[in-house]
């Protein structure tokens, strides 16, 4: 990955925005349940739109779609795609 790339939590993008998952900012229980689902570092993903009030956050990871609570999306770093 390079180093040129804007690093963000995943709740700071906009819709429609890409990137590369980085890491978990901390490990917890929750971070063992989102990599569960298939959110794990490499992995390439969009965000596809933002419930009204701002939570959850839908987002297409591995061809499907997964909605993530904010506080969920806060603890995962990715590499913003340009």
């Amino acid at each position: 990955m390079s180093g040129n790339h804007k690093t963000v939590s995943l709740s700071k993008m906009s819709i429609g925005q890409k990137g590369r998952i980085r890491d978990f900012i901390v490990e917890s229980d929750d971070c063992e349940r989102i990599e569960e689902m298939g959110v794990t570092p490499g992995e390439y993903v969009e965000v596809v739109r933002y419930a009204p009030l701002g939570d959850p956050i839908e987002i297409k990871i591995r061809g499907y779609h997964l909605s993530l609570r904010k506080e969920e999306a806060r603890l995962i770093t990715v590499e913003v795609i340009p």
